[in-house]
C-alpha cells in the first residue's frame, strides 16, 4: 500500500504552510466535532483541495464538493492519477474483506452461522444469501458456532432466520 495520506499532507503543507485560514463553523458531527468551511485568500479550501485531487468529497454527509471531485477525476488530478480508492470505497472493501476473513475462519464447508440473538437469547442460524448473513458475526465465546448443514443446526436446537 502507498502512504497517500503522507503525500497529500506534504502537498497541502507546501501550498498552505504559514498562510492564514479563516474558518466558519457550519455544523457539528454526531461526535460533537466541529464541521467548518475554511477559506485561504478568499478561496474555499475544501473546494480547492477536492478539485486538485488532494481530497475526496464525502457524499455520505454532503454533496458540496461532488462537482469538484468529478472535475478532478476527469482530469486525473492528484490522487485520481494514481488509481487510489476513495476512503468510502476503501472502507467498504475492507468491510467486505473482513466478512470474507470471518468466513475463512469457519471449518471447511461449514458456512452456516449459528448466532444467539442479544434481545431474547434465541438460537438462530443464517445461511449464505439471507438478509443478515453478511452482518452476522460469530462469537465462539458466547456459544455461537458454525454449522455444516441446516439439518445439523436444527438437530442442535437452532432455528432458521426469517430473512
Amino acid at each position: 500500500m502507498w502512504g497517500c495520506g503522507s503525500w497529500v499532507s506534504g502537498e497541502v503543507r507546501a501550498r498552505y504552510e504559514g498562510r492564514i485560514a479563516a474558518c466558519v463553523e457550519v455544523d457539528r458531527d454526531r461526535y460533537g466535532r466541529v464541521v467548518a468551511r475554511c477559506r485561504v485568500d478568499g478561496k474555499d479550501l475544501g473546494e480547492t483541495l477536492v478539485e486538485s485531487g488532494l481530497a475526496f468529497a464525502y457524499e455520505r454527509y454532503s454533496e458540496a464538493y461532488v462537482p469538484q471531485e468529478r472535475i478532478a477525476a476527469r482530469r486525473k488530478a492528484g490522487l485520481h492519477a494514481t488509481g487510489v480508492k476513495s476512503p468510502a470505497a476503501f472502507r467498504a472493501d475492507t468491510r467486505r474483506g473482513h466478512s470474507a476473513q470471518r468466513l475463512t475462519s469457519a471449518p471447511e464447508g461449514c458456512t452456516i452461522k449459528g448466532n444467539i440473538s442479544s434481545n431474547a437469547g434465541a438460537r438462530i442460524y443464517h445461511v449464505p444469501g439471507q438478509s443478515w448473513y453478511e452482518a452476522t458475526r460469530i462469537s465462539m465465546d458466547k456459544g455461537e458456532r458454525w454449522f455444516c448443514s441446516e439439518q445439523e443446526a436444527q438437530a442442535a436446537g437452532w432455528r432458521r432466520a426469517l430473512r
